[in-house]
């Protein structure tokens, strides 16, 4: 209204899809529906699970050997596969400079359409074997399965993009998480902030439409509240469980905690991540956006000036990865991290077709970045991704993993993308153009 000076928010319904309709059924109201669905993950643990095939093609192009200052160092793969090429699977974005046949692992390649967007692939068991043999104590062995699944990543040239954090219509919540010990519970507050909703806010799962012509890319954010609390560890007997914050547009909806993995944008537009610490708090007043959700998958060493791999990412309880109760579960997980290349800084976020926690260190280690954390999992709609290119007035949606193209509406034949296009009852990042 008043020439776009004002814009009314209605409330509504956000979309959810079969798996999260019948997910959310069995949490609220079947008895022991928590465990039917640990249960379900582990049956379709490797259900999204891709694997490439290596093929030699001699110097490939934009491989391995070429140096770009202008996007993320390459991923540091063993020497066998420097001039291979590896298949790209479900990749669902055109690349430019590209064989028929594939791409050099762990090389980002600019993305069409998009300049500052690149995209990468890579596997486990394709990285520099001398990497493995670091932080062993804090870095599992990987299984053969999961070392051979495929990894999609996008980066983002944060010279040219900023990061925004936006509410579900539902998610993520703001009561009392379900997985959290009982005594750290105050029966007289409704949630771990003394709120029990957000309102009278009005959360709309939507894009500003102040924001929503300068959108490149959506992702879908972290945990929901159900699971975003610790029940194992120092951090369940700390500050109520230590649920996971969030904040949108300067608003403080959950207190952000200390020891948690948190990405944040601050008045300028700056992107950070770091694990949160009581200090942090003096920022407040300039962070427009922030997500908490676990804790690290990398963490920055000073000594070093090195991304080395989060003390808690083989210990399933006290980092609140969420799996099996035999801490062996591989699932489809995403992550979000922060990389540089001279005095370029880069946004990363990668989705792993069947990792654990130490699976996505390792992939993390190798593109050298300075901090990881996880976001969701277990299924496409959890770890979505979306990119937009623009042709005068039609807008073309490109999916990190081809299937992904399955999670949105069609109207008139047409697609209308998640996020952008209707509202979601999921929480969400989005990126745009500077």
């Amino acid at each position: 209204m008043c020439d776009g000076r004002i814009y009314l928010r209605n409330a509504a319904t956000g979309h959810r899809t079969t798996l999260e309709g019948a997910t959310e059924f069995l949490r609220e109201h079947v008895w022991g529906g928590e465990n039917i669905i640990a249960l379900g993950h582990i049956l379709l643990g490797d259900v999204h699970r891709e694997t490439g095939k290596t093929q030699e093609e001699g110097k490939p192009t934009g491989g391995a050997t070429e140096q770009f200052n202008d996007r993320p160092l390459p991923a540091m793969i063993d020497g066998r596969f420097a001039s291979q090429l590896l298949t790209a699977g479900s990749l669902g974005i055109a690349t430019e400079k590209r064989a028929p046949t594939g791409l050099s692992p762990g090389v980002w390649y600019p993305s069409a359409g998009n300049q500052g967007v690149f995209v990468s692939i890579v596997q486990p068991n394709l990285i520099d074997a001398a990497l493995f043999k670091t932080y062993t104590g804090r870095v599992n062995a990987l299984d053969g399965p999961e070392a051979s699944a495929l990894c999609y990543s996008a980066a983002f040239d944060l010279a040219r993009f900023e990061l925004g954090f936006a509410l579900g219509t539902e998610h993520p919540k703001v009561g009392w998480s379900a997985h959290m010990l009982a005594s750290m519970r105050d029966p007289k507050l409704p949630g771990p902030d003394g709120i029990g909703t957000i309102s009278p806010l009005v959360a709309t799962g939507l894009v500003s439409p102040r924001d929503a012509p300068r959108t490149v890319a959506t992702f879908t954010g972290g945990f929901k509240r159900a699971r975003g609390a610790f029940k194992y560890g120092d951090l369940a007997l700390r500050n109520y469980g230590t649920h996971y914050g969030f904040l949108e547009d300067g608003v403080v909806l959950s207190k952000l905690q200390p020891g948690l993995a948190t990405v944040f944008t601050l008045d300028d537009g700056t992107l950070a991540m770091k694990t949160w610490t009581e200090a942090d708090n003096a920022a407040l007043p300039r962070i427009r956006h922030a997500r908490q959700n676990g804790a690290p998958v990398i963490e920055f060493d000073p000594a070093s000036k090195t991304g080395v791999p989060g003390a808690l990412v083989n210990r399933w309880g006290p980092g609140n990865w969420s799996g099996s109760q035999d801490m062996k579960l591989r699932t489809m997980r995403s992550g979000i991290a922060m990389a540089r290349n001279g005095a370029k800084r880069f946004l990363i976020y990668s989705v792993f077709t069947s990792p654990t926690p130490s699976a996505m260190a390792r992939v993390f280690q190798a593109y050298r970045c300075d901090y990881a954390m996880l976001l969701d999992m277990n299924a496409l709609e959890h770890t979505y991704f979306a990119l937009y290119r623009r042709s005068g007035s039609q807008l073309l949606v490109d999916h990190l993993i081809q299937q992904m193209n399955t999670l949105g509406k069609a109207v008139s034949g047409e697609l209308v993308p998640r996020f952008l296009g209707y509202p979601d009852n999921r929480d969400f990042f989005y990126v745009t153009r500077r």
